[in-house]
């Protein structure tokens, strides 16, 4: 769908994008083959889709044969994909990506990933809760702002390293696979986007030692320009924090940004 082909669908439906929630659409037919082409969708295989806007991204997966689980907030954009959309594979689901429960939609057995051309809004607070599954995506592909995607994929000593990082990174192999420049979303958006790839790791912690490492990021990162020590011990007592901090092999002066995922791990593990 081209910006022209879009604009004749919303003067038809009198339907104006909510800029609050984030909806921009992808105009670019070559950058969404690409993205098709990048994700590979199996037939039958499980695919969860947030913000499926108009249902371009999502009738190219189920074209390959994938079966879709969409999750759209716009009753308006709902309405249309009902009307529109008319396949076995394809099951649309009215509500806030943030807050529908996501294991229903997800398979009780077996493997799913989640493709998604993700609204701005949305997209750290979804990707949180995907991670945050007890089976969490074998693969998620997803366009996000450009500076969430460097977030999500900085390593350990940058200045976008932080505790989204660290829950990501320790589940998933993340790239930026493409810069995104906002002139092939209609309305253009404010910013330049990124497409970004996870790739499960093959031994992801358990569910509990991950929510543990997720709170001693969140923790710590609230005082990133502090000693790590400090958050640590106001969390746990100080000479239960240092004792960690030894055993797991962590400098007690370093700052937080500057200690890798593997070592929060281990703490989590001590601690």
């Amino acid at each position: 769908m081209n910006k022209i082909e879009l604009d004749a669908i919303m003067a038809y439906l009198d339907f104006h994008p909510g800029k609050a929630l984030g909806q921009n659409f992808l105009v670019d037919g070559n950058l969404l083959e690409f993205i098709v082409r990048t994700a590979a969708p199996r037939p039958g295989e499980m695919i969860l889709e947030a913000g499926p806007g108009f249902g371009v991204l999502t009738r190219a997966l189920l074209a390959a044969g994938a079966k879709v689980n969409a999750i759209e907030y716009d009753h308006r954009l709902v309405s249309y994909l009902r009307e529109s959309i008319n396949h076995a594979n394809f099951n649309l689901i009215e509500g806030d990506a943030c807050r529908v429960p996501l294991e229903p939609l997800v398979p009780e057995s077996g493997s799913f990933r989640s493709i998604a051309n993700l609204p701005y809004a949305v997209s750290s607070v979804f990707i949180g809760r995907l991670i945050d599954l007890p089976r969490p995506p074998l693969q998620m592909l997803f366009m996000l702002q450009k500076e969430m995607g460097q977030r999500l994929s900085a390593q350990c000593g940058t200045k976008n390293y932080g505790s989204l990082s660290v829950r990501t990174q320790l589940l998933y192999k993340t790239k930026i696979l493409r810069l995104v420049p906002r002139q092939v979303f209609h309305p253009q958006p404010e910013v330049d986007s990124a497409l970004v790839m996870f790739d499960l790791l093959p031994d992801i912690p358990c569910l509990e030692l991950r929510k543990k490492v997720s709170r001693l990021a969140r923790t710590v990162f609230e005082q990133r320009r502090k000693m790590i020590h400090k958050p640590l011990s106001m969390m746990f007592g100080q000479p239960e924090a240092l004792a960690a901090l030894k055993l797991a092999g962590i400098d007690p002066t370093s700052r937080p940004d500057n200690v890798p995922v593997a070592d929060y791990l281990k703490l989590a593990e001590i601690l």
